[in-house]
């Protein structure tokens, strides 16, 4: 192996590992802040923890914005989605199948699918210009303010974790600052060297956005699902990935047009097609006149879907 292509992929790696870290030290002292200002369980997870976990999809982005990698911005974001709704759901459907609660099905899913049809509607001139970015970020702000509205009301005291003792000040801080500097070093390792390794083996940007760096920078996400299935609580998990998706448009997207308008590439769209048609998917798989949960066998099916759809970009990227 050629010795330069050795050191991008340690430090692609080194900076994927940073920016995973960084995400879950960021989560864990901003938790601590909102268990000390009273906020509710529901709360913490509906915003702090869904936005947290994105929080490795926004630092990537928002460099590859500034660096005017906009292929990169939005492959990340489209293939975090997809990889989201059918490699995670699919493999927590697997450990534990998932029930959907009337909550999903009324409000979650429709409000995942509304921001992904959003999200196409902008892309499809072939540009997300800074006021649609704007609309995005400001859908955002409302659905956060929705969320803590919502969950004003909620009792998170039988939460065990409500029950934990104080997190210290100092460590709150000190891992909040942890944290960020994680995210920003890691972002701009992984984005540099995921770049450097397109150029080398040849790939487009936009195939390793949407496949290594999508992947890459959900693990955050999968972590959690996993064990929250392993533990019975496949609410966590669906909350978490619908949250994510939705925080991955509406914020990332928002934020990233902001800083410079996004060019759309052609193996771009196709994956903000397939984003829309798997929330829709998701849905279909609840549906009340069903069984109103994500079965093992669905589980498998939505895996082999998201294997198809990475060599269909692979395919269409080279």
């Amino acid at each position: 192996m050629d010795l330069t292509i050795a050191i991008d992929i340690l430090l692609f790696i080194a900076g994927a590992a940073l920016v995973i870290f960084g995400a879950d030290w960021l989560v864990d002292g901003a938790s601590g802040i909102a268990r000390r200002s009273g906020l509710s369980e529901f709360v913490i997870g509906a915003t702090i923890v869904g936005i947290g976990t994105s929080m490795p999809e926004f630092v990537v982005s928002a460099v590859a914005a500034i660096r005017g990698n906009a292929d990169i911005a939005i492959g990340n974001v489209a293939g975090s989605n997809l990889f989201n709704t059918l490699m995670i759901l699919g493999v927590t459907a697997m450990v534990l199948p998932l029930l959907f609660s009337r909550s999903n099905i009324r409000f979650d899913m429709p409000a995942c699918i509304a921001a992904s049809l959003l999200f196409l509607l902008f892309s499809l001139d072939g540009t997300v210009n800074r006021y649609e970015g704007g609309i995005l970020f400001l859908l955002f702000i409302a659905y956060i303010w929705y969320n803590i509205k919502k969950g004003k009301g909620e009792d998170g005291g039988e939460d065990t974790a409500a029950k934990e003792p104080p997190m210290a000040v100092w460590k709150m801080i000190l891992l909040i600052l942890a944290g960020l500097a994680g995210l920003v070093l890691g972002g701009n390792l992984f984005v540099e060297h995921g770049v450097n390794l397109a150029h080398e083996i040849g790939i487009s940007e936009a195939v390793i956005a949407n496949t290594l760096m999508a992947g890459g920078t959900s693990l955050p996400e999968l972590a959690v699902c996993v064990v929250a299935a392993a533990k019975g609580r496949g609410q966590m998990a669906i909350g978490n990935i619908i949250g994510s998706n939705i925080s991955n448009i509406l914020l990332i997207v928002g934020f990233s047009a902001a800083i410079t308008p996004l060019n759309v590439l052609s193996v771009n769209l196709l994956s903000i097609y397939a984003v829309a048609a798997s929330a829709v998917l998701l849905l279909l798989s609840a549906l009340p006149l069903r069984t109103s949960r994500l079965t093992r066998w669905e589980g498998a099916l939505f895996i082999a879907l998201y294997v198809a759809y990475v060599v269909g970009i692979i395919m269409l990227g080279n």
